[in-house]
């Protein structure tokens, strides 16, 4: 299971919400680059990016920190918040993404992440997959649609979808324990996704208790930055 950094950007700085709240916002540091340096001394190797301006505004806003994190270090980097176009994915991914996350452009626009699939292929594109109370939340998850997070699934593994992101919104932010239920859930209904856990790790243990579940990887952001998981740990499990 790979241990994915995280760093969440506004205005260019790594920022953090609880539970995609923008209200509750916390700047942990204002060079998101030098964050990026650290996590891969400490042996990550891939970071989970996410434009949350541009979640907010459905287009894509902080391109120069994901062109600056990919010249200044080898992490391998999946990027989401407001793709929402032919445009932008290119922007993206000539930036220097190895990968891409849709989540809104997947509810609001299949037709075109379908062609996404196809395009780009499978090993390029992440659904993002967040829900609360099993439904399909979007837009940085400030609209929660009627779309059951298990059938949203479904309907895109049999268009060719391999990776997928899935957060409870609930708990994210919270550092109460990833939602290991639901995952185990998902394993088990597609057991050949490569599903990526997000939301709720709040220590080491947090993220052993996830390690039977075959997952491809867990997404670790708040729990670093709040000192409840260190580099050291990081550099264990990520080596």
């Amino acid at each position: 299971m790979h241990l994915i950094a995280a760093i969440d950007l506004i205005g260019g700085k790594c920022v953090r919400l609880t539970q995609g709240d923008y209200r509750k916002m916390t700047i942990y540091h204002d060079n998101p680059v030098e964050v990026a340096q650290r996590f891969e001394e400490a042996g990550i190797s891939r970071l989970h990016l996410v434009d949350l301006d541009g979640a907010k505004a459905q287009t894509v806003v902080n391109l120069h920190v994901l062109e600056s994190i990919a010249r200044y270090t080898s992490l391998k980097i999946d990027f989401g918040g407001g793709v929402q176009s032919d445009e932008d994915i290119r922007r993206v991914l000539d930036a220097g993404a190895e990968q891409v996350t849709g989540g809104s452009i997947a509810v609001k626009n299949p037709e075109m992440f379908t062609r996404w699939l196809t395009t780009y292929g499978s090993e390029r594109i992440i659904l993002g997959a967040d829900a609360r109370n099993g439904k399909i939340a979007v837009s940085g998850w400030q609209e929660t649609t009627e779309f059951s997070l298990m059938e949203f699934i479904g309907n895109y593994v049999a268009k060719g979808v391999r990776y997928a992101i899935c957060t409870d919104v609930s708990r994210d932010g919270m550092l109460q324990g990833a939602a290991s239920e639901l995952y185990a859930n998902i394993m088990h209904q597609f057991p050949d996704l490569q599903l990526i856990a997000s939301g709720g790790i709040g220590s080491i243990a947090d993220v052993e208790a996830l390690m039977p579940l075959n997952l491809y990887g867990v997404i670790i952001g708040k729990a670093f930055y709040e000192g409840r998981i260190t580099l050291k740990e990081l550099k264990y499990y990520a080596t």
